[in-house]
């Protein structure tokens, strides 16, 4: 008799939670057109600043400005998040990102902006940012259902499909018809998750809404947050080796300094190098169908981050802009599957009542991790050279690493839907 192939791992992202839930497509819709501009504003700011100043420690200073509000926002928001309705906390964060991305167009169209105001939208830029990316996370386990791991793959592929499209759109505008182009795209494309937002299904914190029970102080939930991290190992882990990796290994602030002085490439070079990490991102995104049915998590995270590391140190050492997008194109698919993992950990170790002060800590690690970056691949860079920075950030990324394993051995023991906490979302079945 003969015997039936065992069926093939699936490759493919599943897109069941997009077809089955109409509040997940609303949210997928209003990411990708957002996400497109706020991707093109990306490129604009560190590419103003160096042509006004040309200073690479300048550059960099914008992330140091941005860590302020980022901070305190995602907190606030991480708070807020779990106690009123999330779909319209997330309609504010748009309305935030539209008010200061129409003064950046307008301060461009006027010209030669002073660079202080520059750094002050920045800020208020990256605040508002921060609050859509913690209402944001919190939201997808809700509305995912048990596709929880597909839903996230798939929403992760969206954002990085945006980081294609949107630099490259960002690079030529700017050089076609000018800085104010950007901005003013990236103000109007928001505007689809507003309405993406308010289109939703009311998305209260279930738990919180049923109880009727007064909320604890503000101050105190942001406490209660900070605690739950702090005593879960795997959780502070998966936040700690993705900072090593941000902070010493991503020199997205270096971009526009190496298309203009290695490459000679212009805006468009600078376009191009930020769409070659996320090509290689949407890439891998789009075939993480493996990690559904994935138990090793944990430690399909450390290699991955081990990957992105060495290869941010190669992108660095080669002479030529086409080189240089492999090697990015490469970290970035390895960036892309240690996401998924780092993300899918985080939401089956978190229950329902924190998932918006989890998403908060988290907000700071994701946006907060690159800015670090910024600072210190701009210091770097304007004390050696801009490809000393990139090469000496990834080396430094993978000894982050290693310390980080030594110090969290709970990250690498991590196993799966094993280990998950009562109350997180229940996996999917095979």
């Amino acid at each position: 008799m003969r015997k039936t192939a065992a069926p093939l791992p699936r490759i493919a992202v599943d897109l069941t939670a997009l077809r089955e839930s109409r509040d997940f497509r609303l949210l997928a819709l209003g990411q990708l057109i957002s996400n497109v501009g706020s991707e093109a504003a990306m490129v604009a700011l560190p590419y103003q600043v160096f042509v006004l100043t040309h200073s690479a420690a300048l550059v960099g200073l914008i992330g140091a400005v941005e860590l302020g509000p980022l901070m305190l926002v995602s907190l606030l928001g991480g708070a807020m998040a779990d106690r009123v309705d999330r779909r319209r906390l997330l309609a504010l964060a748009q309305i935030g990102v539209i008010l200061t991305a129409g003064a950046l167009a307008a301060l461009a169209i006027i010209g030669h902006p002073p660079v202080i105001a520059l750094f002050a939208l920045a800020g208020l830029l990256a605040g508002s940012a921060a609050l859509d990316t913690v209402v944001r996370s919190a939201i997808v386990p809700a509305v995912a259902g048990t596709r929880l791991r597909s839903a996230l793959s798939f929403n992760y592929g969206l954002y990085q499909l945006t980081q294609i499209i949107g630099p490259a759109i960002g690079g030529l505008m700017i050089a076609a018809v000018g800085l104010g182009a950007a901005y003013a795209f990236d103000a109007a494309s928001c505007l689809a998750m507003v309405a993406a937002a308010l289109a939703m299904s009311p998305q209260p914190p279930r738990g919180v809404a049923e109880s009727g029970a007064p909320s604890e102080p503000v101050l105190r939930s942001i406490a209660e947050g900070l605690r739950f991290v702090r005593r879960s190992p795997a959780l502070l882990g998966s936040f700690a080796i993705d900072l090593a990796a941000m902070a010493f290994g991503m020199p997205r602030a270096l971009f526009a300094i190496l298309s203009l002085t290695v490459y000679h490439a212009g805006a468009g070079g600078v376009g191009a190098l930020y769409a070659a990490v996320a090509a290689g991102a949407t890439i891998a995104a789009a075939s993480t169908g493996w990690i559904e049915h994935a138990q090793r998590l944990g430690r399909i995270t450390i290699v991955a981050v081990l990957v992105w590391g060495a290869a941010i140190a190669g992108a660095g050492a080669v002479p030529s802009l086409a080189a240089a997008m492999l090697l990015l194109a490469i970290a970035g698919a390895a960036d892309s599957v240690s996401a998924v993992c780092r993300t899918t950990i985080n939401q089956l170790l978190t229950p329902e009542r924190m998932r918006g002060r989890m998403s908060a800590v988290y907000s700071l690690v994701v946006r907060g991790g690159p800015r670090l970056g910024d600072v210190e691949s701009g210091l770097i860079a304007s004390a050696t050279s801009a490809q000393a920075s990139v090469i000496s950030g990834g080396l430094a990324c993978l000894l982050g690493v290693g310390v980080i394993v030594a110090a969290f051995p709970a990250l690498a023991a991590f196993h799966g839907v094993r280990d998950a906490v009562e109350g997180a979302p229940a996996p999917a079945s095979a």
